[in-house]
């Protein structure tokens, strides 16, 4: 049987943005009545899963500009986005509550218990003091504005809840289907394609060196400008790691188009060039003539993919340096900075799936995150057209996005 219950604020999806957006939105104003809606049975998923159960909460990167520049879709309005809520911002948020955040290396950031579900309880407690509803399989099907500024929000188990205030934040998903019920309130979409997605190697010629990795790698696709540094791990099925994932997100639209047929150029050594490698064999000759070659592994690299690098360089097992040919240094030359891989497919990472495209950014207004086509209607989250680096980035977009956005429905 069909139940209508009235709201001040209905929110259509549980993930990070969706609880991150109604908390502070009850916050700011406690005497919101409201709802979230997640369409599974379960809550927080990306948040549970992110980086290996740990939850990337965000980057260390604490300047507007800087971070804003790790988004390949989003960055102009997120650099304005960011002089409001930005990294610094929700470390002290997550810090007032109980959760401490710590720095890594690379620059990502997480609690310091190491494990996702310290954030997870720390949204789910909020909740629970902000008295905010939460129903669990309850997928919207249809929005229809019911006039004097109100929306009917209709569910698959055919429950019906009015609602005042709508904050979408239903996630980046593959399929167009799952933006039909928002293109005909009006919104213009941008075709979901995926990003962040690691690189099947057709030929498999590093297939048995699975597991073996560089810390400061160059991949780069010829013949465009699309071109990363960092880690680059060696997997069963192709390329991954920061590098080739960062490379994903960049040249999504371009691969796409290309339908995921392409070419990469690997430097297994990084910005070394060209000159600067010659100059260092010819040196390395002369100063260690009688070692042998295979053995001899250089630059800090794995010794079974320096063994690797010297095959495919036609060096035999036994050759030493000072009997290395000036055909075989070239060879060597190639693949050390430029080894080939002929890329036929992706790979993406199920649950942790972000797409390019969604909610165009043109039809929202950045300053509020208030549709532009209907009022009391808000976005916040991968359900727009905006994506980032792997690091922590997408969900320091959810986090900003939600923020302005509670912002604005708590002052209504």
């Amino acid at each position: 049987m069909t139940k209508t219950e009235m709201f001040d604020l209905v929110v259509i999806g549980g993930g990070a943005a969706g609880f991150f957006g109604a908390i502070n939105a009850a916050t700011l104003n406690p005497g919101l009545k409201i709802l979230i809606l997640e369409k599974s049975n379960r809550l927080l998923t990306k948040v549970r899963i992110s980086g290996g159960g740990r939850c990337n909460v965000t980057h260390h990167c604490f300047e507007p500009t800087p971070l804003s520049k790790h988004y390949p879709r989003g960055q102009k309005q997120l650099k304005k986005m960011f002089r409001e809520f930005q990294a610094k911002d929700v470390v002290d948020w997550f810090q007032s509550r109980g959760v401490k955040l710590k720095t890594e290396s690379d620059g990502r950031m997480f609690p310091i218990t190491n494990n996702s579900e310290t954030v997870i309880e720390c949204f789910m407690s909020e909740a629970r003091q902000l008295k905010i509803r939460i129903e669990k399989q309850a997928e919207v099907i249809g929005v229809e504005s019911q006039g004097k500024g109100y929306y009917l929000v209709k569910t698959l188990d055919q429950n019906e809840y009015q609602a005042k205030r709508l904050l979408i934040t239903t996630g980046g998903s593959p399929k167009a289907s799952s933006y039909e019920w928002l293109a005909k309130l009006g919104h213009q979409i941008v075709s979901p394609i995926p990003s962040l997605f690691t690189f099947n190697d057709r030929d498999k010629r590093f297939k048995d060196l699975m597991g073996v990795s560089v810390s400061e790698g160059r991949i780069q696709i010829p013949g465009t400008n699309f071109k990363e540094g960092g880690p680059i791990l060696i997997t069963h099925w192709g390329l991954s790691g920061p590098a080739v994932i960062k490379l994903s997100a960049w040249a999504a639209e371009y691969l796409h188009k290309h339908n995921y047929s392409f070419k990469v150029l690997v430097s297994w050594i990084g910005n070394v060039s060209e000159e600067e490698l010659r100059t260092f064999l010819a040196n390395y000759c002369l100063v260690h003539p009688k070692k042998t070659i295979v053995k001899d592994s250089q630059f800090g690299l794995p010794g079974r993919l320096w063994e690797r690098l010297t095959e495919l360089a036609e060096i035999p097992d036994t050759k030493i340096w000072s009997e290395l040919s000036k055909k075989s240094i070239n060879k060597l030359i190639e693949n050390l900075i430029r080894c080939s891989f002929q890329i036929q497919g992706k790979t993406t990472f199920k649950e942790e799936f972000v797409t390019c495209g969604g909610v165009s950014l043109e039809d929202v207004n950045i300053d509020t995150m208030e549709s532009k086509k209907r009022s009391g209607i808000y976005f916040a989250g991968e359900v727009l057209n905006i994506d980032g680096e792997t690091g922590g980035f997408n969900f320091q977009s959810a986090w900003t996005t939600s923020l302005l956005a509670a912002r604005d429905i708590s002052s209504k």
